[in-house]
């Protein structure tokens, strides 16, 4: 397994949940001067924002989490996105909370599947950190935060070959390889089977610094081509424009970890029966890591900066419910 891989999955992970906090925040804000003391406003979805990102890029979080080590059991990263999700007055219950995750593994297992190199990974970290300082436009302070992690990035990455990439992918595929759970979104799309698993595309354009498939090239002993053969495909593909851009600011070429949720879709996650019991079972089952102590102890350090605020005084936490009711998320 690749020791690299964790800032990846961290980084990615939180994007895509802010993205699904964004958009639930936006269908559930009633205009300020019209709203109830219990009711969200949009000054309340910005502080929510604001503090849950201000944790998420707190500098020492952040240093522990580029350091080279291994991925970490899904239940210790779990708990680290629990502690972020509650990092502001905004309060999610447990059935919530864990559709909130769901959605978040779902989306970014299909984006590691559709890269077209193991090196545009990083290309789609660089999308959601790049609509998370849209998030916070007009906070400069905590904008330094991301742009500081964007730097640690580029000077953790930049320098990695194609094989150290091909490594950290398959490390990313090997902690999503247990989860099939059916999202609306990728099911209307029809990226999705109803058993949960992912379809992969046939074509479209292929990976930057390749040749669309088709000629068969033949060379003799001194390196001459002596012979050329076509053949047809059955994907239609194409070659890309340009590569997308690595450096802090510029075009990412590349769609992947762009907000899906942007468009106005709704936020939906449909289970059946064996679904449902293969995700609990999955949660009860965790596997013994063998490295358990310095797993805790890495815990501990994670946990220590990423502080639950209460709401104090006066002060009332909002709930936030991702599902269409109430009924429906008491039903789950």
């Amino acid at each position: 397994m690749s020791a690299r891989a964790l800032p990846l999955l961290f980084l990615n992970l939180g994007g895509e949940m802010l993205y699904i906090l964004d958009q639930r925040l936006r269908a559930q804000s009633i205009p300020g001067e019209k709203a109830r003391k219990d009711e969200w406003t949009d000054v309340d979805r910005k502080r929510v924002m604001n503090d849950i990102i201000t944790t998420m890029f707190n500098k020492k979080f952040m240093e522990e989490l580029f350091k080279p080590q291994e991925l970490y059991s899904k239940k210790a990263l779990r708990t680290v996105y629990d502690r972020l999700a509650h990092a502001s007055i905004m309060r999610l219950n447990q059935a919530s909370m864990d559709k909130l995750y769901d959605l978040m593994t779902m989306a970014f297992k299909y984006q590691v599947l559709l890269c077209p190199r193991p090196k545009d990974i990083l290309l789609v970290t660089f999308n959601h950190l790049d609509a998370i300082k849209d998030f916070i436009c007009d906070s400069p302070g905590i904008l330094n935060q991301v742009d500081e992690t964007f730097r640690q990035l580029i000077e953790t990455y930049s320098c990695l070959s194609a094989g150290e990439f091909q490594l950290i992918r398959q490390t990313l595929l090997l902690f999503f390889q247990d989860m099939h759970i059916r999202v609306s979104i990728f099911l209307k799309d029809k990226v999705q089977n109803s058993n949960g698993r992912f379809v992969l595309p046939i074509s479209g354009p292929v990976p930057w610094g390749t040749e669309v498939p088709g000629l068969i090239r033949v060379f003799n002993h001194n390196g001459d081509e002596v012979k050329r053969t076509e053949f047809a495909t059955d994907g239609n593909y194409v070659t890309p424009q340009r590569e997308g851009s690595f450096e802090l600011y510029g075009d990412r070429v590349l769609k992947l970890g762009t907000n899906m949720y942007s468009v106005s879709r709704p936020v939906e996650t449909h289970m059946s029966g064996s679904s449902k019991n293969l995700a609990s079972h999955a949660k009860e089952n965790i596997v013994t890591n063998p490295l358990a102590k310095e797993e805790m102890n890495f815990l501990a350090r994670l946990l220590g900066v990423l502080e639950v605020k209460t709401p104090g005084g006066s002060e009332t936490g909002f709930r936030l419910n991702l599902f269409k009711t109430d009924e429906e998320e008491e039903y789950a």
